[in-house]
């Protein structure tokens, strides 16, 4: 198994191309510049770098919750309106979890359906089933007061999820949780991607994580932020506990390691 550089793009269409995009805030940082990057159907990819590398900034470029100051963001895929406006199919998950405190499981994970006119037969429907896919059967009717914090970052899991959305961007959900959830989230997420096969953006400082989880593994520096490397990891799936403690897995965790320690050091 081993860690390589992505080779040459392939013919098949992605469904995000970035080129050249930057972001300096009215500050004066620079928080990304002259990043080029492409997202393509159905892969996992990680966004590996130092906390401060615009990680996050970037993955908000993508979702359209904030505007690059330079470069492009294109969905070609995407269905377009009239005046030519992509309509990215993504769901997003934020660091926290961000749920309405008012509002039990279900009707937190109904919101986007909601939002989007769906019945609330049908939508009460979905949000239960993307529950119980997320291992929160039996727990619709809970409150985010009484779930724990891993529960509660599968709610909003579910929530992301329950549209079916093509891309799934993520922030860094599981960095405030203990190993063991950790663990155990990585493991469901894998999971869930692989049985719906949506394209999985992860943001993430860990080393450890980014290998476990990912096809991709793209090394960002900081200062400014900027894409360094992007690797291929070829190591099968289904991934599991044995491999995350086989000597296979430590030989890639070296080699992103080493490519991070230089992108940091450049």
């Amino acid at each position: 198994m081993t860690i390589a550089p992505v080779a040459s793009a392939t013919n098949a269409r992605p469904l995000v191309s970035i080129r050249d995009v930057s972001k300096q805030f009215a500050n004066g940082t620079i928080a990304i510049r002259g990043v080029d990057l492409d997202l393509r159907e159905a892969e996992f990819v990680s966004l590996l770098g130092p906390s401060g590398c615009g990680k996050s900034t970037l993955l908000r470029i993508i979702a359209g919750l904030g505007a690059p100051s330079a470069g492009t963001v294109d969905w070609p895929t995407s269905a377009h309106d009239a005046s030519g406006e992509a309509h990215p199919d993504l769901g997003f998950v934020f660091q926290d979890p961000t749920l309405m405190p008012w509002a039990n499981a279900l009707k937190n994970t109904m919101l986007p359906l909601t939002l989007a006119a769906v019945s609330k037969n049908e939508a009460e429907e979905r949000a239960a089933e993307m529950l119980a896919l997320v291992g929160l059967k039996g727990f619709e009717k809970s409150y985010p007061r009484e779930l724990s914090g891993g529960m509660k970052m599968r709610v909003s899991i579910a929530r992301a999820l329950v549209t079916h959305p093509k891309i799934l961007l993520m922030d860094e959900p599981f960095a405030a949780l203990d190993e063991i959830t950790r663990h155990k989230l990585n493991d469901d997420l894998l999971g869930l991607w692989w049985q719906n096969r949506f394209t999985a953006v992860f943001v993430t400082h860990s080393v450890f994580e980014s290998v476990y989880l990912s096809q991709r593994i793209v090394v960002m520096a900081a200062r400014p932020g900027r894409v360094m490397a992007d690797l291929q990891n070829d190591a099968p799936y289904p991934r599991d506990a044995l491999f995350r403690t086989s000597a296979d897995y430590a030989h890639l965790c070296r080699a992103a390691s080493e490519t991070l320690k230089r992108a940091i050091a450049a």
